[in-house]
């Protein structure tokens, strides 16, 4: 099989607290997204999601103790400063809970809120999540379904 070359590739988290709920990020456009970013270059995608958790939240994981690669999204796009084929991987981790502390974003990461966003609310909302499809693997992942291999989202570009 052939590997692919990515453009960019990011590495984002599924991030659960005890009652259930997934962690989002907000812009002031109003669209939400899992905490991650980019994947740096000699990095691994597990090695750039505990480094991203840390920088955008004030999350601390051993990358070790991260969960399970859960889901991909991969498809083309030009965001103006890269353009070609993109490929986001997600993984799942749990917290007890966790106090979002936005210090360690860099400049050009404006973020303007988090929510800890239910099942439910993920299914009926109207506002705009990537990755699109997301309440019901977050549904599978609650009822304790994890998938043996990624799940494949559609690609949000």
């Amino acid at each position: 099989m052939t590997e692919l070359t990515y453009a960019r590739r990011t590495a984002r988290v599924l991030l659960l607290d005890r009652a259930d709920r997934l962690l989002l990020l907000g812009y002031s456009n109003g669209e939400w997204f899992t905490p991650g970013g980019g994947v740096d270059d000699g990095e691994q995608p597990r090695q750039a999601a505990v480094r991203e958790l840390y920088e955008e939240i004030g999350l601390t994981v051993a990358v070790n103790d991260l969960g399970p690669l859960v889901a991909i999204s991969a498809g083309h796009a030009n965001l103006g400063w890269v353009n070609g084929l993109l490929r986001d991987d997600f993984f799942l981790h749990r917290v007890t809970s966790h106090e979002v502390d936005f210090g360690g974003l860099a400049a050009h990461e404006r973020y303007t809120a988090h929510r800890w966003w239910t099942v439910a609310e993920l299914a009926t909302t109207d506002e705009v999540i990537y990755p699109f499809k997301l309440a019901p693997l977050v549904a599978d992942l609650v009822g304790g379904r994890i998938p043996g291999e990624p799940v494949r989202l559609p690609w949000h570009h």
